[in-house]
């Protein structure tokens, strides 16, 4: 597992600590709301743009997104 297939459930992580639906975070980041849970689900895998896009609406600077997705297996962000 890599940082491509944790992704998507470490954004769902922080979705979540921020208890926000994955309708207000597809709203913050301009994205469709049906295209978040595909990303958190793992069957895409979002490109740069949308990466950046996730991070500032998350308040997470990308470099940090991506690490936390380098270095948890689990997919599970912890702070």
């Amino acid at each position: 597992m890599g940082p491509t297939s944790n992704f998507g459930p470490v954004v769902r992580s922080l979705r979540q600590r921020q208890r926000w639906s994955q309708e207000r975070l597809a709203e913050l980041a301009d994205l469709d709301r049906s295209y978040i849970g595909e990303i958190e689900r793992g069957d895409v895998t979002p490109s740069l743009l949308t990466a950046q896009k996730l991070a500032a609406a998350l308040q997470t600077p990308l470099s940090a997104l991506i690490a936390v997705c380098e270095h948890d297996p689990s997919g599970a962000y912890r702070a």
